[in-house]
């Protein structure tokens, strides 16, 4: 990951958490119901969530009580706009922009001197079953101050209101009163601190609930693709819902995807992009042996390319030039089929999000189409970051450094 960080690709937005920040920190943490951090110093993304915290608990997902309950923490302004970079579902990131959106001067104010817990309520309070996700409508936003502090300033106000009845201002204790709470916790008299909760509607998202979790519900008919093998088979024995069932790697997934107009494909067009470019370097690589010239250099050079090509034996060399020997003979004779020449894998790496689908739904699929075939190394770490870095470090030196060239130069 050094490599990565050099370049400012590995979580470079972080947040730096020290001093009175910790305390504030900690004590959302216990009134979440969690435990304290014993770290001093840490980072945190924009929505609180700390790597080396969740390397301390060893728990990635250590702000949820559970898969069905995710939370949050603002401690600084800071976050506002910065990552989410362990997000648990696709929409996370709109999620915090929302409440930036509705609370954001309020969020600047109040994190001077404390701090905010976040609740992530879909009035779920657990998962028992796969299909459990299809309740997903609604996230209610709750937002809890650190140390009741709305609580507090009603008790300041009432304390002033007491001050000023009859002869009170003469009274000494009241005077204590009112300058214990000043001095603890400010004057709270002007200062607004009403956040009342806020409703995010849900449409159709990712979840990493039940190994991971793809929900399409906005489409001709409700879609729910699951990455582990164990909850789809338990997925497809429920018969109380209208849904279609698939795991990730059914090869009849993506025909129920273009059929439903979610996705497609243009051989013909998407030779001639960037994208076809990288991913047809990147499927040479898996081919390449003991290579007399380092990776990033026969990627980056066209004749060391075709010279390392030719030197594939047969079948490989069909299969990184599949789809171009496909669209040569499609020239010469209409009898040919995709599934006779183009590696299927292949195949599926040049589809994209259909040109009708609503653009609130294009990253989704995105996220979708790469998780099914990972081989656009610049796409691989905009929709997946986690799956990228962990493919990453199984890399050869060389080919690392191509990736972070490829992905800096298009940033």
């Amino acid at each position: 990951m050094d490599k990565l960080k050099q370049a400012n690709l590995y979580r470079s937005e972080l947040i730096p958490v020290g001093g009175k920040l910790v305390e504030r920190y900690n004590k959302c943490l216990v009134k979440l119901g969690f435990t304290k951090t014993k770290l001093k110093t840490f980072h945190i993304d924009g929505i609180g969530w700390s790597p080396e915290i969740a390397k301390e608990k060893r728990v990635s997902h250590y702000l949820s009580n559970g898969e069905a309950n995710p939370h949050g923490i603002l401690i600084s302004p800071l976050q506002k706009g910065k990552p989410i970079y362990y997000p648990f579902h696709s929409f996370d990131r709109d999620m915090m922009r929302f409440i930036f959106r509705a609370y954001g001067d309020k969020i600047n104010d109040i994190t001077r001197d404390s701090a905010i817990c976040i609740d992530f309520d879909q009035k779920i309070d657990a998962f028992y079953e796969p299909l459990d996700v299809l309740k997903y409508n609604t996230v209610h936003i709750n937002f809890h101050l650190m140390d009741n502090l709305y609580h507090l300033q009603n008790d300041q106000l009432e304390l002033i209101e007491k001050f000023n009845q009859g002869n009170n201002f003469i009274d000494e204790n009241i005077h204590q009163e009112l300058l214990n709470s000043a001095k603890t916790y400010g004057d709270l008299r002007h200062r607004d601190l009403k956040m009342p909760a806020l409703s995010f509607s849900v449409s159709s998202f990712y979840t990493k609930a039940f190994g991971g979790i793809y929900l399409l519900r906005d489409f001709i008919s409700p879609i729910i693709i699951f990455e582990d093998t164990k909850w789809h088979k338990e997925a497809i024995k429920d018969t109380n819902y209208d849904v279609l069932i698939y795991h990730i790697e059914q090869p009849e997934l993506m025909d129920k995807l273009r059929d439903h107009v979610i996705i497609e494909y243009d051989l013909e067009k998407v030779i001639n992009t960037k994208r076809y470019e990288r991913i047809k370097k990147f499927e040479l690589t898996k081919y390449l042996e003991k290579p007399e010239h380092n990776i990033k250099e026969i990627l980056n050079n066209p004749i060391l390319f075709k010279s390392y090509l030719n030197k594939l034996d047969i079948n490989s060399r069909k299969k990184v030039m599949s789809v171009e020997r496909y669209l040569e003979k499609l020239e010469v004779s209409n009898q040919y089929k995709i599934a006779d020449i183009v590696d299927l894998k292949l195949f599926e790496a040049l589809h994209e999000p259909h040109s009708s689908i609503d653009e609130k739904h294009i990253d989704l699929i995105w996220k979708l189409l790469i998780n099914i075939a990972p081989k656009d190394i610049l796409f691989w770490y905009w929709y997946d970051k986690e799956d990228f870095y962990k493919s990453f470090k199984t890399w050869d030196d060389s080919l690392k450094e191509w990736a972070i060239e490829t992905i800096s130069n298009n940033i």
